[in-house]
C-alpha cells in the first residue's frame, strides 16, 4: 500500500512539472508531415514488350491485377464507340473457351475478372492467383470475336444511345466536352446513332489489332506472391502475346475561348437546368502546381464543405449541391465548376459560381480553409492506400507519367508545403473565370430570356445556342404565336373529343390501372385509383413492398412513407387535387389558363397552368393530353416532376395512354400499364 502512495505521488509530481513547463496559451505547431510508405515495385520486362510490376504484400491472402495500355489518345471519326464495342465483346468467351464456362469457372473461384476497352482487372484469393492469371490472359491474348454478340452489343448500344436522347445530364456532358476539346479531338468526339451503324465485326477486330498491343502494356500485380513464381507464371501466360507497332498520333490543339461566353442547348423537357463552367487546363502531376491545384480545388468546389455548396446550396438552396473538379492529363484536361439548379434560378446560378471564382482568385483563402483542405486531402490519401488497386495505380503512373520515383512517398509532404500564396497563384492559373464557357442545358423558353439579359458587375455575355450534338444553331423560336381562339375550353373540349366524347368520358365514374417498371433489377409497381367525386389513391412498391402511399377523400389527404404517415399539407392538396377525378377536363378551373405552346417530345403543344403546382400539356396535332408538370417543395428545396403520357389504346370506348414516363432528379422510368378497370375495381375503403 505504502509503495502505491509513492507511486502515484511521484506521478503527481511529474504531472505537475510537466504542466510547468508547457505554455497552454498557444497552439503547439504542428510536427513535420510523416513520409509514407509505399513499396516500390520490382518490375521486369517479355520480350514482346510488356511492362510487369509486382509488389509483394502478405498481410492477406489475396491478389490483385490491373492491366493497362499506355496509348496516345486517339479520335474514332465515323466510327466512333468502335471501342466501347470491342470492350463489350472482350471477355465474352475466347478461342478456347466457350463464354459461358469462361465466366462459370470465374465465379467458382469466388474472383472478380473483368476485361474491358482499356485493360483489364482482377482480383482473387492467393491461391487461385495461376488460374486467374492464365484465365486473364487467355480473355486479353485469344478474345471471341462472333457475329451474334457482336449484334447484341450493338443492339444494346443503341438502346442506351436512344434510352439518352432526352436525358439532360446525359446531352449537357457531351456538348460539354466537344465544345471544350472540340468535335474532332479524341476527348471532345461522341458516338451517335449513325456512327455505330457504321462500325463491323471486321472494324472492332481491326481496332483490337490496332490498339491492344504488349508494347504499351503495364501489368501491375499486387498481393500475397513470389517474385519467383510470378516471373515464371506471367512468362507462360503473355509471352505468346504478339507485339505490334502502336500507330503515331498528332492530337488537335485545344485553345480556350478569348473571352466568357455561355454556351447553351435548349431541352424542353428539361424541369432543371444543368450548368458547368469549363475551361481546358495544362496540368501534369508532375508539374509544381499539383498539389497546390488540389487544395484550391477542395477549396472552391471539392465536397459539401467547399465554397460552392455551401453558397449554391446551403445560402441560397438552388440546387442540391455544387462542385468542382480539376483534371491532369498528359496531354489536356478541364476545370470543371457545376450544379443541377432551378429553372428559374438558372442566371442566378451563374452569378453565383462566377462570384465564388472571381474570389478565390482576387482574395486569399483563410488559414483554416487550408487547412481542412489539407485534411481532407491527407485523409482521401491515407485511406486509398488500404486498396490493392490504389498501389497498383501509382506503380503505373509513376512509369507512365514520369513521376519522381519519390512522388507518392513525399505525397502527404507536398501537400502540407502549400501555401495561402500558392493557393490565390494557381487559382488565377488555372480557374480561367475571364475565358470559361458557361455550358447550360435546359428549358429555354424559360430561362433563355434571363440569360439574354443577365449582367455581372456591369458585363455582358454573349448566349450561343448549340444542338444537343454540339452543333451551333439558331436561336429557336420561344414565342410562338398563339391564336386568340385558343382557350382553356377550347384544349380541355378538343381532349375529351380525341379520348372519345363527352359522353363517353361522363359514363366513367372510377378508373383503376396497374403500371409496372424495372429500376436496377427491381421491379417497381405503381396502382391508382380515380373516382368522378374528386377522391384519388396511389401506391408504389418495390418488389412487393409498399413503398409510398397516397390517400386524398376529396377534402383532406395523407401520405405514407416506408410506414410513416403524415397529412398532405395545402400545397400537396392542391396538386393532386388537380388530378384526382377521372378526367379533370370535363371541370375548368377558373384559374386556369393556357399559357403558350411548347415543344414535348418533339411535338407542339398547348400549356395549360391549373394553378402554382400544377401545368398540364396537349399536343396541338391530337388533342391528347402528353404531359404534366408538377412542382413541389420538399426539405427546403423545390423541385419540378414530369410525367408524359404516350401509347394512347382504346378501353372501353375510351383512349389511355399505356406509357407513364416520369423524371425524378436523375432518375428517369418508364411505367408501362398492365390493366385499366372501368367503372370496376374501385371501393369507398381506397380512399380512408
Amino acid at each position: 500500500m505504502k509503495k502505491n502512495i509513492v507511486a502515484i505521488t511521484v506521478f503527481l509530481l511529474g504531472a505537475v512539472g510537466l504542466n510547468a513547463q508547457v505554455d497552454r496559451s498557444t497552439m503547439p505547431e504542428p510536427g513535420p508531415a510523416p513520409k509514407v510508405k509505399v513499396e516500390e515495385p520490382e518490375t521486369f520486362k517479355l520480350n514482346n514488350g510488356l511492362t510487369v510490376m509486382l509488389v509483394e504484400n502478405h498481410k492477406l491472402p489475396r491478389v490483385a491485377m490491373s492491366l493497362r495500355f499506355d496509348n496516345p489518345p486517339h479520335s474514332e471519326g465515323q466510327k466512333a464507340g468502335v471501342s466501347g464495342l470491342m470492350g463489350d465483346l472482350l471477355g465474352q468467351g475466347t478461342t478456347n473457351m466457350p463464354k459461358d464456362e469462361f465466366n462459370e469457372r470465374v465465379d467458382y473461384l469466388g474472383a472478380r475478372l473483368n476485361i474491358f476497352s482499356e485493360g483489364a482487372s482482377a482480383n482473387t484469393l492467393s491461391k487461385y492467383f495461376p488460374e486467374i492469371l492464365g484465365l486473364m490472359a487467355d480473355g486479353v491474348i485469344n478474345p471471341k470475336f462472333t457475329e451474334e454478340e457482336f449484334d447484341k452489343s450493338i443492339a444494346r448500344n443503341k438502346d442506351y444511345l436512344k434510352s439518352n436522347e432526352k436525358d439532360v445530364s446525359y446531352n449537357a456532358g457531351r456538348v460539354r466536352s466537344a465544345l471544350a476539346y472540340g468535335k474532332d479531338h479524341p476527348y471532345g468526339e461522341f458516338e451517335t446513332q449513325e456512327t455505330i451503324d457504321n462500325i463491323s465485326l471486321t472494324d472492332v477486330e481491326n481496332y483490337y489489332k490496332t490498339w491492344f498491343s504488349p508494347a504499351n502494356a503495364y501489368l501491375v500485380i499486387v498481393g500475397d506472391v513470389e517474385k519467383k513464381e510470378v516471373k515464371k507464371l506471367v512468362k507462360k501466360q503473355f509471352s505468346n502475346w504478339k507485339k505490334t507497332s502502336v500507330p503515331e498520333i498528332n492530337i488537335p490543339e485545344v485553345k480556350n475561348v478569348d473571352k466568357t461566353e455561355i454556351n447553351f442547348v435548349d431541352m424542353p423537357n428539361a424541369v432543371q437546368s444543368e450548368i458547368a463552367l469549363v475551361n481546358t487546363i495544362n496540368l501534369q502531376k508532375k508539374q509544381e502546381d499539383y498539389f497546390p491545384v488540389m487544395v484550391a480545388n477542395k477549396i472552391l468546389g471539392g465536397g459539401g464543405e467547399a465554397r460552392l455548396f455551401l453558397n449554391l446550396r446551403e445560402d441560397k438552396g438552388f440546387t442540391y449541391g455544387a462542385y468542382s473538379r480539376t483534371g491532369n492529363d498528359k496531354h489536356v484536361a478541364t476545370f470543371v465548376a457545376s450544379a443541377s439548379v432551378r429553372n428559374e434560378v438558372t442566371d442566378s446560378s451563374v452569378v453565383a459560381f462566377l462570384d465564388e471564382i472571381y474570389r478565390i482568385r482576387n482574395e486569399k483563402v483563410s488559414e483554416s480553409e487550408l487547412a481542412n483542405a489539407k485534411a481532407k486531402l491527407t485523409g482521401d490519401f491515407v485511406l486509398s492506400l488500404e486498396q490493392p488497386s490504389t498501389i497498383a495505380s501509382f506503380a503505373m503512373e509513376v512509369e507512365t507519367e514520369d513521376l519522381d520515383e519519390d512522388f507518392y512517398k513525399e505525397y502527404l509532404e507536398n501537400i502540407d508545403d502549400v501555401t495561402l500564396e500558392d493557393v490565390q497563384r494557381v487559382a488565377k492559373k488555372y480557374f480561367l473565370a475571364d475565358q470559361s464557357r458557361i455550358v447550360i442545358a435546359g428549358k429555354g423558353s424559360e430561362v433563355a430570356q434571363n440569360l439574354e439579359k443577365m449582367q455581372y458587375k456591369g458585363k455582358t455575355f454573349p448566349v450561343k445556342y448549340y444542338s444537343k450534338y454540339g452543333e451551333e444553331v439558331e436561336k429557336p423560336d420561344y414565342n410562338k404565336a398563339l391564336d386568340p381562339s385558343v382557350t382553356v375550353e377550347k384544349v380541355y373540349a378538343d381532349y375529351i373529343e380525341a379520348i372519345g366524347g363527352e359522353e363517353a368520358a361522363k359514363a366513367i365514374n372510377t378508373i383503376a390501372f396497374t403500371a409496372t417498371t424495372s429500376i436496377q433489377g427491381q421491379e417497381l409497381s405503381l396502382e391508382q385509383r380515380k373516382s368522378s367525386e374528386g377522391k384519388f389513391s396511389q401506391t408504389v412498391s418495390v418488389s412487393g413492398n409498399v413503398m409510398q402511399k397516397q390517400v386524398y377523400n376529396g377534402e383532406t389527404g395523407y401520405m405514407m412513407v416506408q410506414g410513416q404517415k403524415m397529412d398532405m399539407s395545402e400545397d400537396q392538396i392542391g396538386a393532386v387535387a388537380v388530378e384526382a377525378n377521372t378526367f379533370p377536363e370535363l371541370n375548368i378551373s377558373e384559374n386556369a389558363e393556357v399559357t403558350g405552346i411548347e415543344d414535348v417530345e418533339g411535338s407542339e403543344a398547348y400549356a395549360v397552368k391549373v394553378n402554382e403546382s400544377t401545368t398540364n400539356y396537349y399536343d396541338v396535332e391530337s388533342g391528347l393530353k402528353v404531359k404534366t408538370l408538377t412542382t413541389v417543395s420538399q426539405m427546403g428545396q423545390t423541385m419540378s416532376i414530369p410525367t408524359i403520357y404516350s401509347d394512347y389504346q382504346e378501353v372501353e370506348g375510351i383512349k389511355m395512354p399505356f406509357t407513364i414516363s416520369q423524371s425524378m432528379g436523375p432518375q428517369s422510368f418508364d411505367l408501362k400499364v398492365q390493366e385499366y378497370k372501368i367503372n370496376e375495381g374501385v371501393q369507398d375503403s381506397d380512399f380512408e
